[in-house]
């Protein structure tokens, strides 16, 4: 039996393998990111995640499923109401949410707003549901001619604060959106507070890698926190750290894009510390599922799967990796929010069972829950699959 020591969780954000059945209460019947997209781009080459199974969970054109998978595969349903980032990795790893945190479909109230500006002593500009890319497009001139920062949210549970960076310099926006951070508690706890700096001029606006996240605090106990109490490194690549607000984390390393994600997360797996990598991958959604690009999708799809081969071959026989996602974001419907999707799990390890369908699993807990097995470390929510796929 094989001891594993060291656990990769790769989040390919947003990557959704359709919709679950309650997606009708978010407006999301349809949505089926990965196979939707396939169809949409004629197909997709992914040869290295279809040898570990992915053609397998669900028919992605271009990705026939494999006769004999290197991993075992499924797919995973989200028991936590919603469909944001911050649900999505708190289910991962290990926490049921019994009520969604508050989204804002018609702007926020008077009283957020007023608190808001009299802490950073300036109007705002915006405050509505809007597409990033779209807001600072309508309202990127008048914040550079007022100085006053742009507000919105979406559909996910947000509050987003758009600046130029020749305007309200980082440190500043950052200041301001941790003020944001402050003000949206009890009622409004939203699941984030987004810094979303952009650069350019009126008609060509770009965003750029800056933006930071400011999550709440999950509630303990979880996955992460009781991996570092147990002595185990917990080690954060991209968001991860953001999405937890620090709390479980024993080193972060932020990334800008998918690329510096990959390398960062080999170079962790490399070290063979004793603990968990966590890994997200946020170009898949920010840069294509919410701007609606199946190409771009495609392209970010591709530049994973041919990095892939250097992650497995870093492996060793007390390695684990687990691949999936936290939500949907379907590239090919009209809506340019997440969905409520259920998401791909392939688990592979060189010393551990190959081609064990792990099926539907009922809650991305299971994640959890496996890893807690691994570790001998108990959590409340979800159910194993350490055994059936010979970790334990």
């Amino acid at each position: 039996m094989p001891v594993i020591e060291q656990v990769v969780i790769l989040v390919m954000d947003s990557a959704g393998v359709g919709a679950l059945p309650d997606a009708h209460l978010y407006g999301d019947e349809g949505s089926n990111t990965l196979g939707n997209l396939s169809r949409a781009v004629g197909g997709l080459s992914l040869p290295t995640l279809g040898s570990l199974g992915l053609g397998s969970i669900i028919p992605i054109a271009g990705v026939p499923p494999s006769a004999t998978p290197l991993a075992c595969y499924g797919k995973m349903a989200e028991q936590s109401p919603g469909k944001d980032t911050t649900t999505g990795h708190w289910e991962i790893a290990g926490i049921k949410l019994e009520r969604p945190f508050p989204t804002y479909p018609h702007g926020f109230p008077p009283a957020v707003i007023q608190a808001l500006t009299e802490r950073i002593g300036t109007p705002v500009l915006g405050n509505k549901p809007a597409s990033g890319t779209e807001i600072i497009a309508e309202l990127g001139a008048e914040h550079m001619r007022t100085g006053y920062p742009i507000v919105y949210t979406s559909a996910d549970s947000v509050l987003q604060i758009a600046a130029h960076e020749e305007v309200i310099p980082l440190p500043r926006l950052y200041e301001i959106c941790q003020i944001a951070r402050e003000i949206m508690t009890g009622e409004h706890a939203v699941g984030r507070v987004i810094a979303r700096p952009f650069i350019g001029q009126p008609g060509s606006f770009q965003r750029t890698p800056n933006r930071h996240d400011y999550s709440l605090k999950p509630p303990r106990p979880h996955l992460l926190h009781l991996l570092q109490e147990a002595g185990l490194a917990v080690q954060a690549v991209g968001k991860i750290n953001d999405i937890f607000a620090g709390d479980g984390i024993t080193a972060s390393f932020p990334t800008k894009s998918n690329a510096e994600g990959m390398e960062k997360t080999l170079a962790c797996v490399q070290q063979h510390r004793p603990g968990l990598v966590f890994t997200n991958l946020v170009e898949f959604d920010m840069l294509y599922g919410h701007r609606n690009d199946p190409q771009g999708y495609a392209r970010a799809l591709q530049e994973l799967d041919d990095f892939l081969p250097r992650l497995l071959g870093a492996l060793t026989e007390k390695d684990l990796l687990i691949i999936t996602a936290d939500h949907g974001c379907d590239p090919t419907t009209t809506s340019t929010d997440h969905s409520r999707e259920y998401v791909p799990l392939l688990v592979y390890g060189p010393a551990l069972r190959q081609g064990i369908d792990l099926g539907t699993r009922q809650t991305f807990a299971d994640i959890a829950a496996t890893v807690g097995e691994i570790f001998q470390i108990a959590l409340p929510n979800g159910i194993s699959f350490a055994a059936p796929i010979g970790a334990v």
